[in-house]
């Protein structure tokens, strides 16, 4: 595949640069223990630190809390983060950091976690009426205007990467649609990736977050190139999500690899250190590369499967309400976008395949969507994923309710490498019904 030659060539309108935004991370084994030398170097005294209810009494948050006190700073605990955020929820977190006033962050857990933080400095430091900073056109989608405080991202999970983006993601409860704020400002100062934290994580959390991990590095590759995208704003305004460049290339590929490589491993046996280590460092790849790339259709599709299904439970997961893992929502509808897309760049598609692990030594341009889908669903057999939507109880009488679902998620869309509307939209989710 080649990377910044032909794919990325210039029209007359073109934007001529990229950005990238990343934190300061620190990769390794046991780096969960430097969170108060790294907060002590950012000149912190107390900080808000931000977990959910399931890990506020655990190792990794005893670990954080310990090293913050080694280094005389003081933490105020927040454990009420909701899995799955909601807007009253990011409110809720909201309010509570402006009454702690506090001078930095730090967030121990999921993507649910870190995005929640992301969310509660925002409107803590630029308090606003809250469709401010949501992402257009369901919000303001006003540009956050200055600086947060300080962020030490600790993940907990190896699939959402939001301890490496700008992106913080929630169910609006009025439209019961998932949107979110973006902005380069709410990345997190620091990244403590420690793969010990998934020791403790069961299979099909391991699975879930792993297959968002698998989609953030393909939809990345697969996403309409930089030149090519459809907002041209440029310089300082330029978008945090550009379209595919070749920085997101080669960290979305190193991603795919890895995927391939040890994420059915990882989910089968918590013992595998190697898997779950490598599946880790993916995750960072994969959350750096979309955030300068963007998502697109599968991400924008499973916000509206997560709103609808209804009584849907996974071991693992908070219990008392229907929830749909993330990871499990964005993987259900990979198949049917990369039969859709490949057309429009078999080759990209045909890698991405091969990345995976599939064999495409015989393989044709025509051969692409299939070939990419067909090892998606290998992996997803091997790793006891539903088949497809019917599984969540959605059948075709449902496929205009998604549809609809689906058409507020603009900002994602839009960066597909292929032109979609309502139509496209429905029949993406009638082939992603059923799968084998």
């Amino acid at each position: 595949m080649r990377c910044c030659h032909a794919d990325f060539s210039m029209t007359e309108t073109s934007d001529r640069g990229f950005t990238l935004g990343m934190p300061t991370f620190t990769f390794g084994a046991g780096v969960l223990a430097e969170a108060g030398d790294n907060a002590r170097e950012l000149g912190l005294k107390r900080v808000a630190l931000f977990t959910d209810r399931h890990l506020a009494d655990g190792e990794y948050v005893a670990k954080v809390k310990a090293s913050l006190a080694a280094a005389n700073i003081e933490a105020i605990v927040y454990a009420e983060v909701s899995i799955e955020p909601t807007d009253t929820s990011f409110q809720e977190a909201a309010r509570f950091a402006r009454d702690a006033k506090v001078d930095g962050y730090v967030s121990v857990g999921g993507g649910s976690v870190i995005d929640t933080c992301k969310a509660a400095n925002l409107y803590a430091t630029h308090p606003a009426e809250f469709m401010t900073y949501v992402n257009a056109p369901i919000g303001a989608g006003q540009r956050v205007p200055a600086a947060v405080m300080p962020h030490i991202a600790c993940p907990t999970t190896s699939g959402t990467g939001s301890e490496t983006t700008g992106i913080a993601i929630f169910t609006l409860n009025s439209l019961n649609a998932k949107t979110g704020i973006i902005s380069r400002r709410l990345i997190p100062t620091v990244a403590l990736v420690d793969p010990d934290v998934t020791r403790s994580l069961p299979g099909n959390i391991v699975a879930a977050t792993g297959f968002d991990c698998m989609s953030h590095a393909l939809e990345s590759i697969t996403a309409r190139a930089y030149p090519r995208r459809l907002n041209p704003a440029k310089g300082i305004t330029r978008p945090v999500s550009q379209g595919a460049n070749p920085f997101s290339d080669a960290l979305a590929e190193k991603s795919l690899l890895l995927v391939g490589h040890f994420l059915v491993r990882a989910v089968r046996d918590a013992s595998d250190t190697e898997a779950r280590t490598e599946m880790m460092y993916a995750a960072m790849l994969a959350g750096i590369a979309f955030n300068a790339a963007g998502c697109h259709l599968p991400h924008g599709l499973s916000y509206a499967v997560s709103g609808l299904t209804k009584d849907w439970h996974v071991p693992g997961y908070p219990e008392g309400k229907t929830l749909v893992p993330h990871g499990m929502a964005v993987v259900l509808n990979n198949p049917s976008v990369w039969r859709h897309t490949a057309p429009s760049h078999p080759k990209r598609h045909l890698h991405c395949a091969a990345c995976l692990g599939a064999d495409i030594r015989d393989a044709a341009d025509a051969d692409a969507g299939d070939a990419l889908a067909g090892r998606v669903i290998e992996m997803m057999r091997a790793t006891n994923m539903p088949n497809g939507l019917d599984a969540l109880g959605f059948g075709e009488d449902q496929v205009d309710a998604l549809a609809t679902g689906a058409e507020p998620q603009y900002r994602v869309i839009k960066n597909a490498p292929v032109d979609i509307g309502r139509d496209e939209l429905k029949g993406l989710f009638r082939a992603a019904l059923k799968y084998w």
